[in-house]
């Protein structure tokens, strides 16, 4: 029942063969250097926590088989196996500095056209991306009751920003007056000068007291698909930065002046890639990340005043909250269904661009921290399966050669009883074969030759457990006893040896799993899941077995070449007794 399910998955899976390793089905190799401020190499320990960190990324589960090792004193080689993965090495590379800060102006990041004779009244739309990332929160909905004849003003109109129904209904009625657009009535805090900045989109900069920040923000030029880090923009110290979108659609970009950090990927407790939940009318991949208690109070407190600004005004770029991952604003949702207090966060964004793998990279990089270094690829290598190819051959020959030899010795040991033994060899290694399979299309498991390798070794272990139980049969055939109740006898005192033995084999696994790397762990890995296999088969598959031969006339009568013969047992074994009592009487 278990084989045939197994099975069945495999074939409903569409896959029948097995993923190969880097060694066997070759893959991609990628340098990643470490950069540092002062251009010499990084502490030792800084290097090791990077390829931790590294190693958790890439492996996911454990069983990906791919590898992460330092070289030198700056380096670190990643080797992924399948071709064309130097953008996941890349991914794995990246430093993953995680930010939540509230946003003070926004604009298009792309150059400014001069300006026309008579200037417009329209905004200057900043073009971002519609479908933009939110972070949907809980909470009240804004208070005020909306006016049907109210229109927004200039001033008001959301600036290209996706938005939601709240944002979309008409200005509440009651709601405070737009944003200052040349009035002379002064601000009630610090001290108004008449030359206070206005940029064309309507930004007023409240709140910001750096001019040269604002300086900054109004000359920074971002470039399609984000662009460089703007002004040292993950620098945790820095108090007002400057930063432009992750993404890009239709070549239209957005660029952010962010106000201090809030909240820190430290304090990023979990981080899981959902699908889309049609049930809500989502249509992309989601991030749900939940913080770490000082990370749920920071961002309550952030999402709390964004979501006052929103109140006071729909339009404000203090209504968003920007997730900055490595310098680049991943999104900067607004806040407009009240303050998020629940210690957990969704990250969402367009559909064509949030997609499951680019929701499956940015939770696997926030789940496992951040690198203590800057690293950049200064190399990638594709690697052939060509000399893999005569490994597997040669790794193929050499188990055959074993299993065959295990083959013949069970038949011309225990002649009849050694179909048993074939029989069980047969199931566990097809249960071996299809869980490889299945592993490898829903864990990432890839065959490598250091797999095959613990494969084989285990057909060993697996012929052990069948020898112990058909010696424990012989041995109350030899006492007297019929089969049938040699048989139940035997089994209650052959699963104990067969449990402990297998035990040891898979505490040994496991150790030699967790302390080694690379090959060696897939080695341990395999041993571990083949032991696993040799209980389930023996005990569900050799022992219902041995119970209903016991009932054929065959194996129950002790034909001669069943290997079951109790006369010929008996004799052998007072053969064998009388051979050891002559030393004995000789030394008398």
């Amino acid at each position: 029942m278990v084989l045939a399910a197994l099975t069945g998955v495999m074939f409903m899976q569409g896959k029948g063969t097995p993923k190969l390793g880097l060694d066997l089905a070759g893959g991609t190799t990628v340098t990643l250097t470490a950069k540092t401020e002062n251009g010499k190499n990084p502490p030792s320990s800084q290097m090791d926590q990077a390829v931790k960190i590294m190693t958790q990324r890439v492996n996911g589960l454990g069983v990906s088989d791919a590898e992460v090792a330092k070289q030198g004193g700056n380096n670190i080689v990643v080797n992924l196996p399948g071709q064309g993965q130097g953008k996941a090495a890349e991914t794995i590379g990246s430093t993953a500095k995680l930010q939540f800060r509230q946003v003070f102006a926004e604009a298009s990041g792309l150059p400014q056209k001069a300006p026309a004779t008579t200037p417009s009244p329209t905004p200057t739309g900043s073009g971002k991306p519609t479908g933009k990332a939110t972070i949907p929160g809980t909470g009240a909905s804004p208070s005020g009751t909306p006016s049907s004849t109210a229109k927004p003003t200039d001033s008001s109109t959301p600036r290209g920003r996706a938005l939601s129904k709240a944002l979309t209904a008409p200005t509440p009625s009651g709601s405070p007056s737009a944003k200052p657009t040349g009035s002379t009535t002064p601000k009630p805090s610090g001290t108004p000068t008449p030359q206070t900045p206005v940029a064309p989109d309507g930004n007023d900069f409240a709140g910001v007291d750096d001019k040269a920040a604002i300086a900054e923000f109004e000359k920074a030029v971002c470039s399609p698909g984000g662009g460089p880090t703007l002004n040292g923009s993950d620098d945790v110290n820095r108090k007002w930065v400057v930063s432009c979108d992750d993404k890009s659609e239709k070549g239209r970009v957005t660029k952010y002046l962010l106000g201090p950090v809030r909240v820190v990927g430290e304090d990023v407790k979990s981080a899981n890639a959902m699908p889309p939940d049609t049930s809500q009318g989502q249509s992309s991949w989601s991030v749900n990340i939940g913080f770490n208690g000082r990370g749920g109070n920071q961002f309550a407190q952030v999402t709390t005043e964004a979501y006052k600004a929103y109140q006071a005004n729909p339009s404000s770029p203090q209504a968003q909250v920007a997730i900055v991952l490595d310098g680049k604003v991943v999104s900067a949702p607004s806040i407009n269904q009240g303050a998020i207090t629940g210690g957990s966060a969704r990250i969402d964004g367009p559909a064509d661009s949030f997609n499951q793998t680019y929701a499956d990279d940015l939770a696997n990089k926030l789940k496992y921290g951040a690198l203590p270094l800057k690293f950049t690829p200064s190399s990638t290598d594709e690697v052939s399966s060509t000399l893999g190819n005569d490994q597997l051959r040669g790794g193929l020959i050499a188990g055959g050669i074993g299993l065959a030899l295990v083959v013949f010795y069970c038949m011309l040991y225990y002649q009849g009883l050694g179909l048993v033994a074939v029989g069980s060899l047969a199931i566990a290694s097809w249960t071996t074969y299809v869980s490889v399979v299945i592993l490898g299309e829903n864990m990432g498991f890839r065959l490598s030759l250091a797999h095959i390798i613990g494969l084989i070794v285990s057909i060993g272990i697996t012929a052990d457990s069948f020898i112990v139980y058909f010696e424990r049969i012989r041995d109350e055939l030899r006492q007297g006893r019929a089969l049938r109740p040699s048989v139940e006898v035997a089994w209650k005192r052959a699963r104990r040896t067969i449990l402990v033995a297998d035990a040891v084999t898979f505490i040994a696994a496991v150790v030699l799993y967790f302390l080694a790397v690379g090959g060696v762990a897939g080695f341990a890995f395999a041993m571990g899941l083949t032991t696993l296999i040799d209980v389930v088969v023996v005990f569900f598959f050799t022992k219902p077995l041995m119970s209903v031969l016991s009932r054929t006339e065959f194996f129950g009568r002790g034909h001669k070449f069943s290997g079951l013969d109790a006369a010929r047992l008996r004799r052998s074994a007072q053969s064998r007794s009388a051979g050891t009592a002559r030393p004995t009487n000789q030394e008398a």
